[in-house]
């Protein structure tokens, strides 16, 4: 659940990304003569002027490269084949080459004097690239060769059971998911780590050699320089992600209080100690990050809203084409265009019976004008008639700033994009899906217990994850956290903001962090804690705007054409502006406030408390 573009953000897939990035072994000091369009002329002094054209260049070679990189991903995940994946392969390097190149001559201009648009423009341009490489010849191909080990150990990791059955991480993932089984728990758990250790002296170095090319373009560490892109103090926004998650916390603790007391039940507290961590296999999540698939196990009593949305889209003889369309109306319901016809006729929505696709829900920009698409195996449940209409905030997103400078046709921080994809979802409430005419009737308010548990799950159980991982890698690019020490910090930081433990003891050489997808890939995680407590302010106001008078998680914009004209409004400054200005259309405010978290789950946080009493909590 994602969105696609070729932006500055030279991201792309993550641990393709860091394949790719071979490509940049010469660094930008190898120049091809095709490149003069984007060079910086030799010349000692440079003005607002150089800058000016140096940025027209670029944006004019972005376009094409981008439209190349977009159409080759596309037809690479929609036909995979040898040739498909190369040509992908290919279009990766040239944008990841000339990523490279903008980087480099931006950071050339870091003491000329230019105007805030051209400053904000060059900051994107030395912010795009998430491995920044040595500007040395040696080092730059060495880092992208750790990069592509990296990612071939994840990509390829596997493990053989006691039994002698060969598991990928997707077969261990159900596993972790449907079975309640607390040996086998611990065995996929604990086999998914067996892949990482490997891993740990390339990581150690990979950050060493970041770190020195963060340093090359003028930032501390590289953790500063991700830091630095969130239009505020690199130390300013570290505390800002902990303030926010002050005032999430009390809501979590009782969460995590009631959740441990349930499992205690099921597995029995001397494998599950009542005043200490949750052993970490047994959250239904190879990374204990979301919960939702215990819901079975912890579902408060008569939780039952009384409806099922995928057998009511049966009912409705929904098919694939008509749950786009339904989520469509979501939008032109608030006053945004139609989808264009080649929306239709280009994307992916059912999996093809002749060839192989990539079915990860998916939404693509691919000309940053009008041809947008979804691509989508979409079964008929309810669930994915809430990933459509998630994956088709991406979209509109994307069309409402087709007009902005290529520079800023972005979210305007990168916890924005699935944000709004999630703002919507919040909107899928039972009241919407009876205006829509899927169910007859709304629940009692009685049963919003357990649809809020459903969502707290997942939601409110992932933010102290999204916090972590970052405050980890924070530390270990500051020097702070030395490699000997990668595993036990890692561990006791789950255990400070999680209350999650390693389910067996940890030799100080594991290196479990790597089991993660986003380190070993090299991806920013912030973006993730971000968008939670962004979804629910964004939701929050948008109901205000719209005159809803219910809770706001009863509350459904749809058919509110104020709030759709706020929420365009904010959509269409893409990154042209810091992420405060585009925040403040909407919410009122220039800082972000999780109280909305609170207001959203107020009733579920009543019903935790009571629960909780006379249990010993806390971690």
């Amino acid at each position: 659940m994602k969105q696609i573009k070729k932006t500055f953000k030279f991201t792309c897939l993550a641990l393709v990304v860091a394949a790719s990035l071979t490509a940049c072994n010469d660094g930008p000091s190898q120049q091809a003569p095709a490149d003069k369009a984007t060079s910086i002329s030799a010349q000692t002094t440079l003005t607002s002027v150089d800058a000016q054209q140096f940025l027209d260049n670029v944006a004019k070679e972005m376009v094409k490269i981008n439209l190349e990189g977009s159409r080759a991903a596309w037809i690479y995940a929609n036909f995979i084949t040898e040739d498909t994946a190369a040509l992908a392969a290919d279009a990766d390097q040239k944008s990841t080459d000339a990523g490279v190149r903008y980087a480099m001559q931006a950071a050339t201009f870091d003491n000329v004097e230019v105007n805030a648009i051209q400053r904000r423009q060059l900051n994107i341009l030395k912010q795009s690239l998430v491995m920044p490489a040595p500007q040395d010849p040696e080092k730059s191909a060495e880092l992208a060769q750790i990069g592509a080990q990296l990612g071939s150990i994840y990509s390829k990791g596997s493990y053989t059971t006691k039994a002698g059955e060969k598991l990928s991480l997707g077969d261990m993932t159900s596993t972790m998911a449907n079975s309640r089984d607390y040996d086998e728990l611990l065995e996929m758990w604990q086999g998914w780590r067996e892949i990482s250790p490997e891993m740990k002296p390339l990581y150690a170095r990979q950050a060493e050699l970041a770190n020195e090319g963060a340093k090359g373009l003028g930032y501390k560490d590289l953790g500063a320089m991700w830091r630095s892109n969130y239009d505020m103090p690199a130390d300013d926004f570290a505390k800002e992600l902990d303030r926010l998650w002050g005032q999430v916390k009390p809501l979590y603790d009782d969460l995590h209080c009631y959740v441990r007391t349930e499992l205690g039940e099921t597995y029995g507290t001397d494998k599950v100690a009542q005043d200490k961590p949750i052993p970490a296999h047994l959250l239904g999540n190879m990374w204990a990050q979301s919960w939702g698939n215990i819901y079975d196990l912890v579902a408060p009593e008569d939780a039952d809203p009384g409806y099922d949305v995928t057998k009511q889209l049966a009912a409705h003889n929904y098919d694939e084409i008509d749950m786009v369309r339904g989520a469509e109306k979501f939008f032109t319901s608030l006053g945004f265009d139609a989808l264009p016809e080649t929306f239709y006729s280009r994307s992916l929505f059912t999996k093809p019976a002749d060839r192989d696709v990539t079915c990860h829900a998916s939404a693509w920009d691919l000309d940053a004008k009008d041809d947008i698409r979804i691509k989508m195996c979409i079964q008929k449940t309810g669930e994915e008639f809430n990933v459509i209409h998630h994956e088709l905030g991406h979209n509109f997103y994307q069309r409402a700033y087709k007009d902005q400078p290529v520079f800023f046709q972005n979210s305007a921080n990168d916890g924005f994009h699935e944000a709004i994809g999630d703002t919507i979802a919040l909107s899928v409430t039972p009241k919407y899906l009876k205006e829509i005419g899927l169910i007859d009737s709304i629940p009692d308010e009685s049963k919003d217990i357990g649809l809020l548990m459903k969502q707290a799950l997942d939601k409110i159980a992932f933010i102290p994850f999204g916090l972590m991982v970052d405050q980890w890698r924070w530390k270990v690019y500051s020097g702070e956290i030395t490699p000997e020490n990668y595993n036990t910090s890692w561990w006791e930081l789950r255990e400070k903001y999680q209350g999650v433990a390693a389910p067996i003891d940890r030799d100080a050489d594991a290196f479990d962090p790597g089991a993660k997808y986003h380190v070993p890939g090299g991806v920013p995680y912030s973006r993730y804690f971000l968008a939670h407590i962004q979804q629910f302010e964004f939701h929050r106001a948008l109901c205000e705007i719209s005159g809803n008078t219910d809770p706001i998680h009863r509350c459904s914009i749809y058919n509110s054409k104020e709030a759709g004209a706020a929420l365009n409004t904010m959509l269409e400054m893409g990154s042209s502006q810091p992420w405060q200005q585009a925040y403040k259309v909407v919410t009122g405010s220039e800082q972000m406030d999780a109280s909305a978290i609170l207001d959203y789950f107020a009733p579920l946080h009543v019903w935790l408390k009571n629960k909780n009493q006379g249990k010993q909590c806390g971690f």
